[in-house]
Parts: C-alpha cells; sequence; structure tokens
C-alpha cells in the first residue's frame, strides 16, 4: 500500500510538475508574444513618424514649385490689367510673360554651385529670398522698366527653387519612396498655377491701378511658409557627407528611414558615391564630349530624352496657360470677370489630372500613359482650332472652346507633363544623368520661351485659330515621336533601360569601357 500510495505520490508529483511546467511555458510563450507585438506596434509607429517627417519635407521643400505655378497663372490674368494701368505694347507684353523661362533657366544653372557650396536647405531660403524680392519690386513697379527688373529677379529665384526641390527630395527620401516623393514638385506648381488663376478671379473687381499689384504681391505668402520650414527640415545628408559632417548626417538618416540597418547602408552607399566624386570631376570633359559626339545609343538616347522636353512645351502648353483669357475672349466671352472665372477651371482641371497620373505611372506605365496623352492633346487642339475658326461667338462657341482648354490641359497633366520628366531621368547611364538631363531642360525651357514670347505676334498674323491649328500639327508629330523614339520603362532597372538603347556589339563596349573606368577611379 506505502509503495503504490508512494508510487501515486510519484506520478502526482510527476504529473502536477509537468503541468506547472507546461503553464509556466504557455506563460513565457505569451509574454515573448506580447514583447514581440509590443516591439512591432513601435516599429509600425516609427515608420509612421518617419513616414510623416518625410512627406513633410517633401512638402517644404516643394514650396518654392508653387512660387513657379503662381506666377504663371497669375500673370496671365494680371497682363490684362497692367496693360491698361501702364499702357505696354504688345510686344512688351509678350517679354513679360515670356522672359521668366529665359531668366528661370540662368537661376537654375546658378543653382547647382550655390547648392555645393552652402547647403540644399539653404539654397531653398536662398530662392525664397530672392522670389520675395522680385515679387515685391513688381507690386511696387511704377513702370515696365521697374516691373521688368523685379520679373528678373522673380525667375532667377524660381529657376534656383525648381532645380534644387527635386535634388532635395531625392537626397532626403527613403528609396522606396523616392518616386513618389519626387513627383511632388509637379503637383504643386499645377496647385500654384491654381491658386494663380483664383487670386486673378479673387481681385479683379478691384482698380486697375491696384488689382495687378495685390495680384503679384499675394505671391510672397508661400516664400514666408518656406523661411519657417528652414527651421524645421534637416540638411540633406549627402552635402553633410562632402562636406565631412559624416555625425549629423547620420542623424538625419536616423530621422528619414525605419531602421538602423537601412541607416547604415545609405550612409555607406553616400560615403561611397562622395569617394568617387573627384575622379567624376576629371570625366566632365569627356562626358561632354561623349554627349556632343555620341554613339549611336547615347543619340538615340538624347533625342528621346531631349526630344520629349520640347514636344512637351512645343505643343503650346505655356500658350495655353499664360494666355487663356486671349483664347476665351477669341471664343466670345467678355468681361475680365467671365474670363478669369473660366480660367479657373482650366487651372483646377490641370491640377485634378496631375494627381491621376501619379497613381497611375507605376501602373499603367510611361508609354501607354504618353500615348493617352498625346492623342487627347492632339484631338482637344484641332477642336479648339475649329471652334475658333467656324463656331463665332456664339454660347455653343464658347462651351466647347472652355471644354477644348480644359481638355487639352488634362491631357497634358495626365501624361507629357509629369511623364517627361520621369522618363528623361531614367533612360541616360549614371555617368551622363546630370548634364544630359540639364541639357534637355534646357530645351524645355527655351522652348517654352519663345512659345509664351511670340504667341500674341503669331496669332496676330495667322489668328488663334490658325496658331492653335499649328500646335494641332505638331501635337500630331508628338504621336509619332512617342512611338518610335520612346520605350516603355516601367518595371525596369535603370541598366535594363539603357540596354534598351544599344545594339548587341554596343553592349559589349560599354561594359568594357566601364570595366575600364572602374579600374581607372579603384583606389591605388
Amino acid at each position: 500500500m506505502a509503495m503504490d500510495g508512494g508510487g501515486e505520490n510519484v506520478n502526482g508529483n510527476g504529473n502536477g510538475g509537468s503541468v506547472s511546467e507546461f503553464q509556466l511555458g504557455k506563460k513565457n510563450r505569451y509574454k515573448r508574444m506580447d514583447f514581440d507585438l509590443l516591439e512591432e506596434e513601435e516599429d509600425e509607429e516609427q515608420r509612421h513618424d518617419t513616414k510623416k517627417f518625410v512627406v513633410a519635407c517633401a512638402i517644404f521643400a516643394s514650396l518654392n514649385s508653387v512660387l513657379l505655378g503662381y506666377d504663371v497663372g497669375v500673370m496671365s490674368g494680371a497682363i490684362i490689367f497692367i496693360q491698361e494701368d501702364l499702357k505696354i505694347s504688345e510686344v512688351q507684353e509678350e517679354v513679360l510673360v515670356g522672359i521668366l523661362s529665359i531668366i528661370s533657366l540662368l537661376g537654375s544653372l546658378a543653382g547647382g554651385k550655390t547648392s555645393d557650396a552652402i547647403g540644399r536647405k539653404w539654397t531653398i531660403g536662398l530662392a525664397a529670398i530672392v522670389f520675395q524680392t522680385g515679387a515685391a519690386i513688381m507690386a511696387l513697379s511704377p513702370s515696365f522698366a521697374v516691373l521688368m527688373v523685379g520679373r528678373l529677379l522673380a525667375g532667377i529665384g524660381i529657376g534656383f527653387g525648381v532645380m534644387i526641390a527635386p535634388v532635395y527630395i531625392a537626397e532626403i527620401a527613403p528609396t522606396v519612396a523616392r518616386g513618389s516623393l519626387t513627383s511632388f514638385p509637379e503637383i504643386f506648381v499645377n496647385f500654384g498655377i491654381l491658386l494663380g488663376y483664383v487670386s486673378n478671379y479673387a481681385f479683379s473687381g478691384l482698380p486697375a491701378h491696384i488689382n495687378w499689384r495685390i495680384m503679384l504681391g499675394v505671391g510672397v505668402l508661400p516664400s514666408i511658409f518656406i523661411g519657417f520650414a528652414l527651421f524645421v527640415i534637416p540638411e540633406s545628408p549627402r552635402w553633410l557627407v562632402v562636406q565631412n559632417r559624416i555625425d549629423e548626417a547620420r542623424a538625419v538618416l536616423c530621422k528619414t528611414n525605419d531602421s538602423d540597418t537601412e541607416v547604415e547602408d545609405r550612409l555607406k552607399e553616400i560615403l561611397q558615391a562622395a569617394g568617387m566624386a573627384n575622379a567624376e570631376k576629371y570625366e566632365a570633359k569627356a562626358v561632354w564630349k561623349e554627349i556632343l559626339k555620341p554613339s549611336p545609343s547615347v543619340r538615340r538616347m538624347l533625342i528621346t530624352g531631349c526630344g520629349i522636353q520640347c514636344f512637351q512645351q512645343i505643343t503650346g502648353i505655356d500658350a495655353t496657360v499664360y494666355y487663356s483669357p486671349t483664347i476665351f475672349k477669341e471664343a466670345g466671352i467678355n468681361g475680365n470677370s467671365q474670363l478669369l472665372a473660366a480660367t479657373v477651371a482650366v487651372g483646377f482641371t490641370k491640377t485634378l489630372f496631375i494627381l491621376v497620373a501619379i497613381f497611375l505611372i507605376d501602373k499603367l506605365g510611361r508609354k501607354p500613359l504618353l500615348y493617352i496623352s498625346t492623342i487627347g492633346m492632339t484631338t482637344c487642339l484641332f477642336c479648339l482650332s475649329l471652334t475658333l475658326a467656324l463656331m463665332g461667338d456664339g454660347k455653343l462657341g464658347i462651351i466647347l472652346a472652355i471644354l477644348a482648354v480644359c481638355g487639352n490641359v488634362a491631357f497634358f497633366s495626365v501624361g507629357i507633363g509629369p511623364i517627361c520628366w520621369v522618363v528623361s531621368s531614367e533612360i541616360f547611364p549614371l555617368r551622363l544623368r546630370a548634364q544630359a538631363s540639364a541639357l534637355g531642360a534646357v530645351g524645355s525651357r527655351v522652348s517654352s520661351g519663345v512659345i509664351a514670347m511670340s504667341f500674341l505676334s503669331v496669332s496676330r498674323a495667322i489668328t488663334v485659330a490658325g496658331t492653335f491649328f499649328v500646335f494641332f500639327v505638331i501635337s500630331a508629330i508628338s504621336v509619332a515621336f512617342v512611338y518610335n523614339c520612346v520605350p516603355e520603362t516601367k518595371g525596369k532597372s535603370l541598366e535594363e533601360i539603357e540596354m534598351l538603347f544599344q545594339d548587341e556589339t554596343e553592349g559589349v563596349e560599354v561594359e568594357m569601357e566601364d570595366a575600364e573606368r572602374l579600374v581607372h577611379n579603384e583606389p591605388k
């Protein structure tokens, strides 16, 4: 009995011990699970905070793009009252409107060296100060000459801002979000155009010697927000590394990346790129030689990149935006308030469809959107030309003209507007990308300036309807250009995109050249 009892006790104790150990194991496992869940929640919260911070930086950096859009939009209406108040000629009107594109190009070219010298963040601030000065001079100008001085300063400020915003965003954004965040400046340009149109409409009822001054003066407001933003946004980590401020760069990367591993990987990439910078400076002359005397593959890249930049402008988008009141007056709308109200519809349409493009560009691909864009623009430009030529001043003609203009800017914004910048940044190899993209930007700005500075003179010579028929023909050619010269780059690495432009023999030659370059740049 004793043995049996002892056996039972032993078994009982053994079972009790097993149960206790099992329960303890379950508790520990639950504690580990709770701890893991807590860690996941903290990581998720950190990722959310990081994303909010990076988006805020991208928004603040893009405020300079609002200045460009606002200036383009507001000048379309302000010019009506400037002409009335200062009694300027048609040629002076064209110069005043179109000079911004040419001068902003000079600002962009100077912005590169400036941002290397004083940093990306403070170049954003400098752009705001220069634009503020120009806007203030324009708002207070007593004559056309003083107005032009303010316009030149505003153009330089805009050039600085437009150049530095995508550079700053690309350098501060984590890799996974770089594509969507670098599209922010384009969105803000369109938002600025809409604000300019709304400002025109809001102040058009004031006396002619006051309203245009307020319209232009309001453009100072985004610059004030930029001043506050400089106390929030950090400096670019790449610029800090180049200045040998490694710890500061690491601190910035900790705010813009989700994990310590990502921070260290990104820092290693930046250090490697900064180490190669000096070698690349010595290769600059060779790069320009390669661009000016290109191989067949580089020639195809240049035709595609520079061609799409020029087609973006010579299809008349800036003429449509700058001179929409002139177009609607030709269609039969009378009264400045009605003209400016119609332009608000144009600005709203342009802003709405740029958002559509941002969502579709990585889903549908570049080329399908370019087809939709160029074919749609061609159709709208043809309809606008026919409407202005044949419909007279009737109500139907006015409605069709407004629909055609809104359709034109919608198709532009959904395709060739944003995609031209995406394609031109993707197709060039790394060694040529900066210089070749700059060349394309020069073509874009010069084309924009020529169109804006000649629209009124050409319209006087061949009518507004005839001018838009010319734009229709150019737009039809752009469809053929997209078909023959623009490859689909969606989902392809930059190396795969480069191969699309090469013959098999060229591919072998390029690989040998790259190998030689790597050997040459290898530290001794």
